[in-house]
């Protein structure tokens, strides 16, 4: 049977063997009326007062969005909140946007209007966060993380974050607290909260926020910002708004969590031979440091010694700097993982190079990319696959000439559906 694989911005159509699971995730309509349902989130708003009674015009206003890397629909959530803004006396003058890049590139003025829409890049003050920069001191977390914010956010009499709710890989979930840690933090900040130690720990893992160290720190993070409000969406394949969650960070966030782990959350009956998967395709597949996390999703459902074929477009290559530089430092994943744990070693993108490695200890991984080539592939530690019908074809022949028919899962929409055994 053909399926068609999230991968770029054109996607990807595959033949897979009727025997194959697909796993999606549950269908959701988008919102009839997506204007009408953020403003009235904004002005019914969970945990707290309407947007509109927490401003005064005299107010500086910081708002936080999510950069390239996130499908966010900053470009349909901005104007109905820098209206309600507005609407409450606040010049545009006194609204700054600050773009949550954690520790990725800036963002183009071209690219921000794309991501924002061409009046509002042009009407208010846009910020690229840069984790470089010192930024304004808080203390520490209890966790003993120095944290450094961002000072255009934090010179704000009113902070609002904004972006939308999905599994995260080692954080449970993004959205809420996230916009704070990584999004407008130090770079010594985001380093702390994702070492070896945290994001390897056991609850460090997709669907997970109780007792998952990397959350809860990053909750604390955000709490001592004192952020004002906040306002996430969830979206469906298509990327439409499917549900809106807006006010008070913990409360609102809770609600949003609590809907998307009912419809992105799947259970499978078994492990499987080969888990085909993808980084949900364009923006999230742009490099391989993000398509890590379509590769980890596949890993919870893969057999120890089984396949992952990764297809990401990686249109801008490895990503990160650090990221491609880190796992050639090293010649197999076993190594890689020994460096980062030892006492003392830090270096930027590392926990993406962890969380790769550690799959690469369970499974072998063969990606499809239109712009990484065999060599580079294989630098990288994964195995090119030219062909994704043609290596499915390939797998299934070679389990069979052993007797065996293999068992064969395909996560069309990669990480967007986290599925586990149960």
């Amino acid at each position: 049977m053909k399926v068609r694989l999230a991968y770029g911005q054109n996607g990807l159509e595959v033949e897979v063997p009727d025997s194959a699971h697909v796993i999606e995730p549950e269908p959701v309509p988008g919102l009839p009326d997506e204007r009408a349902a953020l403003e009235a989130a904004l002005r019914r708003p969970i945990g707290s007062p309407p947007l509109r009674e927490m401003l005064r015009p005299q107010d500086r206003v910081a708002v936080v969005f999510s950069d390239l890397t996130r499908p966010a629909p900053n470009e349909r959530m901005l104007p109905p909140l820098l209206a309600e803004i507005e609407s409450a006396g606040v010049h545009s003058r006194n609204i700054v946007l600050v773009n949550a890049t954690g520790m990725h590139r800036p963002n183009t003025m071209e690219e921000l209007a794309g991501m924002l829409g061409r009046d509002i890049a042009q009407r208010y003050r846009i910020v690229n966060h840069r984790a470089e920069d010192s930024g304004v001191y808080l203390g520490r977390t209890s966790f003993g993380t120095e944290v450094w914010v961002n000072s255009d956010y934090m010179a704000a009499d009113v902070r609002i974050l904004t972006g939308f709710i999905e599994p995260h890989v080692f954080a449970g979930f993004s959205g809420g607290p996230k916009s704070v840690l990584p999004g407008v933090v130090g770079a010594e900040t985001i380093m702390r909260n994702h070492n070896a130690q945290m994001v390897g720990h056991p609850k460090a893992t997709w669907g997970i926020i109780e007792g998952n160290p990397v959350h809860e720190e990053i909750r604390e993070v955000a709490s001592l910002t004192n952020p004002a409000f906040i306002l996430n969406v969830s979206l469906n394949r298509h990327r439409q708004i499917t549900g809106v969650f807006a006010g008070e960070m913990k409360a609102a966030h809770a609600a949003g969590v609590d809907f998307v782990r009912r419809t992105a959350m799947r259970p499978v009956p078994h492990l499987y031979d080969v888990v085909v998967s993808t980084n949900c395709g364009y923006p999230l597949d742009i490099n391989l440091y993000q398509a890590v996390k379509g590769m980890c999703a596949a890993a919870e459902v893969i057999k120890p010694g089984g396949s992952i074929v990764l297809a990401a477009e990686c249109a801008e290559g490895a990503g990160q700097t650090h990221f491609g530089a880190m796992l050639k430092m090293r010649s197999s994943p076993k190594e890689l993982l020994e460096m980062i744990a030892r006492p003392g070693f830090c270096m930027a993108d590392q926990w993406g190079v962890q969380l790769q490695a550690k799959v690469l200890t369970k499974s072998r991984v063969y990606l499809h990319s239109a712009t990484l080539g065999d060599g580079e592939t294989r630098a990288l530690h994964l195995e090119p696959c030219h062909d994704v019908s043609e290596m499915l074809a390939e797998m299934v022949a070679q389990h069979r000439r052993s007797g065996a028919e293999p068992s064969i899962c395909v996560l069309p929409e990669g990480f967007a559906t986290i599925p586990y055994v149960g």
